[in-house]
């Protein structure tokens, strides 16, 4: 246990008994949480969880009796607060589930490869799984995330852990700068943990001024869940969303999400812009990584950049952004409080690169006054 006595409380609801105990064996495992209660589907979940007093549920999605999707809104009405993460297996179907449990209330998802069916799963799989819930019911509880070291690998220190603690209150402590005097020219945007839903809520209130730049994304996502996420904000814009292909003209109107496994890149071919995608080595332990995406946008559209990063673990985005501001473009980043997890927005908060550092609900309203032409 945490010298301070904190343990992040785990509910975990899988109809598979081997799942159920390969799953609390590793979370058991460790000094800062704790498996309080195993279930075997939604209903078994429901029925227990408001004197499970939990801080977060791994629900998964395909059960008998009651399915994860039917029980997630029941779990939120009777345990107000607690933080819930799917777990899914790749398929289409199970990524679309996800998106839609997202929408109803769910902090994030995990992937789950078919092979732990068998009881045989990834060190990727453990190690994400761990990642996410200590990221997320870390924050709950009041918890700096600790990322799982790979193997090999010495586990960074979070960023943001040093002398700012809680919300983004603290403005004296952080430097921004001003806004380019270039109107922007493409909008680009980083996310990971928490990402896809804040995803959803920026491109709602970005519907005004879509047609006037060119959108590209960068999500931490598998190839599968990269699709649906495409497909989730063409949805939610009306307007056309779809994963970067090689070669694809860039144009202003359309949203291009980086493809879950490649770098997606933007490169000069005469007069167009065109997407190129990148099967090199994981950037920030990463495919698709945000880093690659903007620093190849900089010789391009220099001070027209206008990028956002939203929630995500780890400081992917800080160096590419970096590049962006030295060469006058504009960052905006999502402040502590409403983030998931404020890794890699509070990496370019505490670079002092940013312009502003705005709660979720005020992104959209920022990016669009910028995009305008206006002053944010």
């Amino acid at each position: 246990m945490r010298p301070n006595g904190k343990v992040i409380r785990v509910m975990v609801v899988d109809d598979s008994i081997v799942i159920r105990g390969l799953i609390s064996r590793w979370l058991n495992a460790l000094d800062d949480i704790e498996v309080i209660v195993a279930c075997r589907n939604g209903q078994d979940a429901v029925d227990q969880i408001a004197k499970a007093n939990v801080d977060l549920v791994v629900l998964d999605i395909e059960m008998p009796v009651m399915d994860g999707l039917t029980a997630l809104p029941l779990l939120l009405k009777a345990s107000p607060g607690v933080r819930v993460l799917m777990a899914s297996t790749l398929t289409r179907r199970n990524a679309n589930i996800s998106m839609k449990a997202l929408a109803l209330g769910a902090t994030d998802y995990v992937p789950k490869p078919e092979a732990t069916k068998s009881g045989h799963a990834s060190a990727e799989f453990q190690e994400e799984l761990i990642n996410r819930i200590r990221a997320i019911g870390g924050k709950k509880i009041g918890l700096r995330p600790r990322p799982v070291a790979r193997a090999g690998v010495s586990a960074p220190a979070p960023r943001g852990a040093g002398s700012l603690s809680g919300a983004v209150g603290h403005k004296a402590d952080i430097a921004t700068v001003t806004a380019s005097r270039m109107k922007p020219k493409v909008l680009a945007i980083g996310s990971s943990t928490g990402g896809p839903k804040a995803l959803f809520e920026v491109f709602e209130g970005l519907k005004p001024v879509l047609a006037k730049v060119p959108v590209v994304v960068t999500q931490h996502m598998p190839a599968t869940f990269t699709a649906i996420l495409a497909e989730h904000i063409s949805g939610v814009t009306g307007g056309p969303c779809v994963e970067g292909v090689d070669g694809m003209k860039v144009e202003a109107g359309s949203v291009y999400v980086a493809p879950g496994g490649k770098h997606m890149l933007l490169k000069k071919r005469g007069a167009d812009v065109v997407i190129r995608l990148d099967d090199g080595e994981p950037v920030n332990f990463c495919k698709p990584a945000v880093d690659p995406m903007l620093e190849s946008m900089v010789p391009i559209y220099g001070a027209g950049i206008l990028s956002c990063i939203l929630t995500g673990m780890g400081h992917d985005g800080c160096a590419g952004a970096q590049k962006v501001q030295s060469q006058g473009g504009t960052i905006i980043a999502q402040d502590e409080a409403s983030s998931v997890v404020w890794g890699m927005p509070g990496a370019v908060a505490q670079a002092g690169i940013c312009h502003k550092i705005v709660p979720l609900s005020q992104v959209a309203k920022t990016l669009v006054t910028l995009i305008n032409g206006g002053m944010a």
